[in-house]
């Protein structure tokens, strides 16, 4: 049916969409036909392994999904269920994802061209992508241009369509379609199945995609030039690693205070090292944002320190494994968004614990931009500006800003927060006018480098 072969195949089965009003398409519906389908059905093989991905929320546990599935033996089918915006800076592809606004989009979606990337070290032939997407208007202008590709040597069938009228929520009928004549017990090939399902998803101006659409492998740069060329999104990502890489080799990084006593612009004093490892554990936990209460997934008999995930994912922040510590948390959090909705207290609890880990991972760019996210979710959900849970984390969104080496990093995120400071000034005096002056002082760092 799809790659025949004799080693054990996996199937990743991803649906995502914004859990807010930028919703296009009912992405998450897909996901129950195709996880009834008999594993190996999805993948052509006799043997198979399933890794399902509602709704995440983070494109970093999406990448660490995606690097763990390319990185396993044999074929591997990924079927990939949402919706495509435009990046009005970098003009890239991205797959929206639980958390994305079109403000906040370089931040909380995952570049197509990450995807491309991943697939790349597998061998060709072995990998094959079947979508169903929606593209927003900016997204389905660029397509109608440039197309949808993954590279030579990965097999993509899909439909990728432009929004339903009157803002009505589609649904992924293209895929759903694949799910019922596959639970029917019929195995056409791959080009007829998408031929099929495609006119099941009924008429309208879609874009179809199909592995004899591909462009050829002459026109696609070969893997070692985009190994050494690799897009803006993947440097960044790959400087993260690197500097992850040499924090673990200096050592386990101590625990800092997430907002200092004296405000953002103080610098947060360190654990005594008189404190007892046990101790030190204990007082650590509390460094993280206290839970409201256990996800409902969890049985209030069983709340206890077998079940509460904080300690395991501090342990792992601890012990210097910050991307597993950051997906442990996205999953709660995706636990807790769909249980309780985007805004609720348990989905934001689980934002802040991500924005906490960033800053325990010294990456103060992206824990500037959760702690900012964490604000603008509380201000959304009609907490006012006078209210200490925004007030606290504006604060901490401030000191990770000013904790930025990088200029044109720290210059990015600087109208974001200068908007979050002039709505929440904050208790202490002067820092509206403490983040002017250093934006003043950044956009003078280039003219001072020439």
């Amino acid at each position: 049916m799809l790659i025949k072969g004799q080693e054990p195949g996996t199937a990743l089965l991803l649906a995502a969409a914004p859990a807010n009003k930028g919703r296009l398409v009912d992405a998450a519906s897909a996901l129950p036909g195709l996880a009834a389908v008999p594993p190996g059905v999805l993948t052509g093989t006799d043997a198979a392994s399933v890794v399902e991905l509602a709704d995440p929320v983070d494109p970093q546990t999406v990448l660490t999904r995606i690097r763990a599935v390319s990185a396993a033996p044999g074929p591997l089918s990924v079927y990939v269920a949402g919706q495509l915006h435009v990046d009005a800076r970098r003009h890239q592809i991205h797959l929206a994802l639980a958390r994305t606004t079109q403000a906040s989009l370089r931040y909380t979606a995952f570049p197509w061209d990450w995807l491309a990337h991943e697939f790349q070290v597998r061998e060709p032939g072995t990998t094959t992508v079947i979508v169903d997407l929606v593209a927003d208007p900016a997204a389905w202008q660029r397509l109608g241009q440039d197309g949808l590709a993954l590279g030579a040597g990965v097999r993509l069938y899909g439909r990728v369509a432009p929004p339903a009228p009157r803002r009505a929520i589609a649904s992924p009928d293209y895929v759903k379609a694949y799910a019922q004549v596959w639970r029917g017990g019929a195995r056409p090939p791959l080009a007829e199945l998408h031929a099929y399902a495609a006119d099941r998803a009924g008429p309208g101006d879609a874009l179809l995609l199909s592995a004899d659409t591909q462009p050829a492998a002459s026109t696609t740069p070969p893997a070692h030039a985009r190994a050494c060329a690799p897009s803006a999104g993947r440097e960044e990502d790959a400087a993260r690693r690197e500097e992850d890489a040499a924090r673990r080799e200096e050592g386990e990084a101590r625990l800092l205070p997430s907002v200092p006593p004296g405000g953002p612009h103080e610098a947060p004093p360190r654990l005594l090292p008189s404190v007892p490892p046990a101790r030190t554990q204990e007082s650590a936990a509390r460094l993280l944002p206290a839970p409201p209460s256990f996800p409902p997934s969890v049985p209030p008999a069983a709340a206890g320190a077998a079940s509460d995930p904080h300690p395991a994912i501090l342990a792992a922040a601890r012990a210097g494994r910050h991307g597993e510590a950051a997906s442990m948390a996205a999953v709660w959090e995706s636990e807790a968004m769909r249980t309780h909705g985007p805004s609720s207290p348990q989905a934001l609890h689980w934002l802040e614990v991500r924005a906490d880990l960033a800053r325990l991972a010294r990456e103060p760019a992206r824990s500037c931009e959760l702690w900012m996210a964490c604000a603008q979710a509380r201000l959304a959900r009609g907490q006012t500006t006078e209210d200490a849970d925004v007030q606290a984390a504006v604060d901490r969104a401030h000191h990770q800003w000013e904790q930025l080496r990088d200029a044109e990093r720290a210059r990015s995120l600087a109208p974001d927060l200068i908007a979050l400071r002039t709505r929440v000034p904050g208790r202490q005096p002067g820092a509206l006018d403490a983040v002017r002056r250093r934006l003043e002082q950044l956009q003078a760092v280039p003219a001072a480098g020439r």
